[in-house]
């Protein structure tokens, strides 16, 4: 067994990486062309949900076949199971992007999935209390309130964003009232996620056994993820047959420019290799965070999504059009959003420099 030296610093520092990829997966979208909705997520859920997962267990965990045969039937189905829930989630997610855009989906879904998917594992496994009473857990607490703090916050200036382009007569497909049910929706599931990996602890235990190293959680990928593909892979394909759109996976309707289709293939592979890009650098930055804190992950993770999904709002121009109170409130929010990921940052560093200490 490969022994996996913990430093809550690098591990945040992957944790950013993953959320920068996180942030844009979805921006390859605006170049797809011709398409339906259900043909481009269907497509881009393929490579992220099912083939890469696959890919990338087999490329990093020694002896798969045995950790497959070893580990436990149970956590596999309970991994599955989880993940079949988070893509209804996942789908809800995407749609939501359509009617608020990314600002104010991400601030509302992944708010509530960083607060969620962050505290209730440890409350399911009765050990919350004890996570909380040791040294370096008031930074925790304050980062976890102050993240909450800076998501309401983005959220605050996403509504005064759909206000402002309302005003403008620029409203395009912004719909508040969809895209918030829609996205309350998604991050009650997304949270769900988070228990998929939890379940899936086991399975990366026999990976360990075997030598995966920082690479272990990779396999928890292959039934977490498909089980999200099951569930997305369903309901795009009853929109195909409800609206007729399965032909445009070999042809684009009304005579679309000639090439266009493999540019389509193309963004959606982009964007189903960053969102797997994501939980790749997760899982190495989980590794590297320490036994105290570990179940922190998922709150810096989520926080710092906001923090990324809201500057690439700004790349993106979706705030341009907006007032300076507009502007200056996402500005306060990122900063709050940064002072989240610090204090959470030193609470773990603090919790790694006590079990160091006691070693």
């Amino acid at each position: 067994m490969i022994t996996v030296t913990t430093n809550p610093l690098l591990g945040v520092g992957f944790h950013s990486v993953g959320a920068v990829f996180a942030a844009s997966c979805y921006t390859p979208q605006k170049k797809v062309k011709g398409w339906s909705w259900q043909t481009y997520w269907i497509t881009q859920a393929s490579v992220c949900w099912f083939l890469l997962p696959i890919v990338g267990a087999f490329l990093t965990i020694p002896d798969l076949m045995s950790v497959l045969h070893e580990a436990p039937t149970s956590a596999m189905w309970k991994s599955f199971l989880y993940g079949m829930a988070y893509g209804f989630g996942g789908t809800a997610f995407g749609i939501s992007i359509r009617y608020i855009g990314f600002s104010l989906t991400y601030a509302i879904a992944v708010g509530l999935s960083a607060v969620l998917g962050t505290l209730i594992p440890p409350l399911v496994h009765h050990n919350l209390g004890e996570k909380l009473g040791k040294p370096g857990a008031g930074w925790i607490i304050a980062g976890i309130i102050i993240g909450t703090m800076g998501i309401a916050c983005a959220g605050l200036a996403g509504r005064m964003k759909e206000n402002d382009l309302t005003a403008q007569n620029n409203r395009g497909e912004f719909s508040l009232s969809k895209g918030l049910a829609l996205s309350l929706f998604a991050g009650v599931l997304s949270a769900v996620y988070g228990f998929a990996l939890d379940a899936g602890e086991p399975i990366a235990s026999v990976a360990s056994a075997h030598g995966a190293g920082v690479w272990r959680g990779n396999v928890v990928y292959i039934f977490a993820n498909t089980g999200a593909f099951v569930t997305t892979a369903a309901y795009c394909l009853f929109l195909h047959l409800r609206h007729k759109t399965i032909g445009e996976l070999v042809e684009l309707p009304g005579g679309q420019e000639k090439g266009r289709l493999p540019v389509n293939f193309a963004m959606a592979a982009i964007t189903g290799l960053f969102w797997y890009g994501q939980f790749f650098f997760y899982n190495l930055g989980h590794v590297h965070m320490g036994d105290k804190f570990a179940f922190t992950s998922w709150a810096i993770h989520m926080i710092m999504l906001v923090l990324f999904s809201n500057l690439m709002g700004v790349m993106l121009r979706e705030w341009i059009q907006c007032r300076r109170l507009t502007h200056r409130t996402i500005a306060i929010a990122l900063v709050i959003l940064v002072a989240a990921v610090l204090a959470l940052t030193y609470g773990n560093y603090l919790g790694d420099l006590l079990t160091k200490g006691n070693g």
